[in-house]
């Protein structure tokens, strides 16, 4: 799931969006994205985020966890490319109000810049290296959702200082994972052949390998409890859905199907009050850029 908890997916040139984008945006900014909130702050918080803190978040999604960053006194920059309607509300979040008086004892978020692109997009040759870069999208819970992650890693490592750190995040093992079943849904509808990007159980190592191929070195590593409690069935279909986990599996099927089948998957994590709540572990990996290790 990301930026985020999964990176969102454009339709196929020539094809028409099967979804409506904007609704998922929305959804994904006031239903999903808060669901990580104990995970940006376990990071913050060892990594000690504060003033003087130049944070570059890839994936950035529709912003909280830049805006959390520059509550605590950071100069953040996200780079989105592949989720303009996130990125929209993301500039809404943190640039309508950018004299906003910030925590006691920080600075007012003055410093935040939105680029749509890459990382070579967000390059300001005139600026300080950036001593944080997050992307905080988990991967593994489906195959090959790590690709590409290691390529946008190198391109953003020029633009860090010597030793900088960088976070990566993944899904925990799937028995302290209860979405994990829920997810099987999006795969078993998109392709029944358990092909390439079909469901698989998130791995010990991935986190390091992708930080491997990207040149960094490990440094560290954490596991935050991160639950997914919605008011409601609807609202954890809308959340759920806002992901683009699922988008696969309506292209493949229909939307009617598939909001069938995430219902059902829902019922066992129902509680008596009619609320949902699954417990999920996310695990972070702590990398450095090459040059002398900050820890």
């Amino acid at each position: 799931m990301t930026p985020t908890l999964a990176q969102s997916h454009r339709p196929h040139a020539g094809s028409a969006p099967r979804v409506d984008l904007c609704a998922r945006a929305r959804d994904w900014a006031e239903i999903q994205e808060r669901m990580l909130v104990p995970l940006y702050e376990a990071v913050y918080e060892r990594l000690e985020v504060g003033r003087g803190t130049r944070l570059l978040g890839l994936g950035c999604g529709s912003g909280l966890a830049l805006l959390m960053a520059a509550s605590r006194g950071a100069a953040v920059t996200g780079v989105e490319e592949s989720a303009p309607e996130r990125l929209a509300l993301a500039r809404a979040r943190l640039l309508r109000d950018a004299t906003a008086d910030a925590k006691p004892g920080t600075r007012a978020r003055a410093e935040a810049t939105l680029v749509e692109g890459g990382p070579a997009d967000a390059a300001d040759p005139a600026a300080s290296a950036y001593d944080l870069i997050t992307a905080f999208h988990p991967i593994g819970c489906l195959a090959g959702d790590s690709e590409g992650l290691s390529t946008l890693l190198q391109g953003a490592a020029p633009l860090a200082a010597r030793g900088a750190a960088v976070v990566l995040v993944g899904w925990g093992p799937p028995e302290r994972c209860a979405t994990s079943g829920v997810l099987r849904v999006a795969t078993k509808l998109a392709d029944p052949m358990r092909g390439t990007g079909s469901w698989r159980p998130a791995l010990r190592d991935d986190l390091e390998e992708v930080a491997q191929r990207a040149g960094l070195k490990p440094d560290g590593s954490g596991r935050v409890a991160c639950p997914f409690g919605y008011a409601d069935v609807d609202s954890a279909v809308r959340g759920l859905l806002s992901t683009g986990l699922f988008d696969a599996a309506v292209g493949a099927t229909d939307q009617v199907q598939v909001d069938k089948e995430l219902t059902e998957a829902l019922h066992p994590h129902r509680r008596s009050d009619g609320t949902v709540w699954m417990p999920n572990v996310f695990r972070y990996l702590i990398a450095r850029t090459p040059g002398r290790p900050e820890s």
